[in-house]
């Protein structure tokens, strides 16, 4: 269904829309697993598939280790979507994403913090390879 980077963006906006309206009806300062519900219920509201703490087969040189790799949320089994609630943000949760990213063969994650006054201040937005090789349109 996703097949371009059009269609993946567009998505993403979407997810991001959705994050802005539960930021703007909590606010900051509460946990993390309270945002992801409430991430949850506003993606749904939005008629999109959102997996919430999926779980990820890890491949180690050829051989499966199991469902070791659990993310947050995978919206559209496209998008990881990573939530923090944190006073700063690390280089450590950009790391991470990469590797689920990496991991996973998703082409595209956010890491979205809620402990800001502005969600989109503090978004980051990664993608893969095999995104930038996905046509435009």
């Amino acid at each position: 269904m996703y097949k371009t980077r059009k269609q993946i963006n567009d998505l993403a906006y979407k997810i991001v829309d959705a994050a802005i309206e539960a930021h703007k009806q909590l606010g900051p300062g509460l946990l993390e697993s309270i945002y992801d519900v409430c991430l949850v219920e506003e993606i749904i509201s939005r008629r999109l598939k959102v997996a919430s703490q999926p779980s990820f087969e890890v491949n180690y040189k050829g051989r499966s280790l199991g469902k070791l790799l659990r993310s947050d949320l995978v919206v559209e089994d496209t998008v990881i979507v990573e939530i923090k609630a944190v006073e700063m943000m690390i280089p450590l949760y950009e790391a991470q994403l990469l590797s689920y990213l990496k991991l996973t063969g998703l082409p595209k994650g956010l890491l979205i913090n809620f402990n800001t006054p502005n969600i989109t201040g503090s978004l980051v937005p990664m993608v893969t390879e095999a995104f930038r090789l996905l046509p435009e349109d």
